[in-house]
């Protein structure tokens, strides 16, 4: 399959996988510009070693991280995440709960939210995750148990001042 061919049927899923990683659209689109354009003349490799999307995964996280260092672009804190009643909740409840849980998400250093990312979104076991972010899968656990354990320490926090 040729790289245009390639592009055309897993482009868009390579765009929602990055804003995923930065949520934000136009990072997303500077870091999917940057891993193809780098992929364009090693896609006959890149096609012959049969893991392209991985490939293109791995340089989309690294665009991303080459870009806010370029920059100095440093994580910035997010407001804390909203909590529902159920008995006033609407039909943009769902909605509103789950952007408060990927902001959460954007709270994490990029490697985690990688990780949660691609074992939680995309579904992948530990090995295809150490090679997509280039480390060994008992990094990966200890990067997915660091994310989980922050998240939650995020999310105990305002319960243990209500409760004082």
């Amino acid at each position: 399959m040729d790289f245009d061919e390639w592009v055309q049927l897993r482009g868009a899923a390579l765009l929602r996988f990055a804003y995923l990683i930065t949520r934000d659209h136009s990072r997303a689109e500077e870091a999917v510009q940057d891993a193809l354009v780098g992929a364009y003349s090693r896609w006959p490799k890149i096609i012959r070693d049969g893991e392209p999307e991985a490939y293109l995964r791995r340089s989309i996280i690294n665009a991303d991280i080459s870009g806010w260092r370029k920059f100095f672009r440093r994580e910035t804190p997010v407001g804390e995440a909203t909590t529902f009643d159920s008995a006033t909740a609407d039909h943009a409840g769902p909605y509103a709960e789950q952007d408060a849980v990927w902001r959460l998400c954007a709270s994490l250093p990029t490697k985690q939210r990688a990780a949660v990312v691609l074992r939680y979104y995309e579904g992948l076991p530990d090995a295809e995750i150490a090679e997509i972010l280039n480390c060994s899968a008992p990094t990966v656990r200890s990067q997915i148990h660091r994310a989980l354990a922050s998240l939650r320490t995020t999310l105990s926090a305002p319960e243990e001042v209500a409760r004082r």
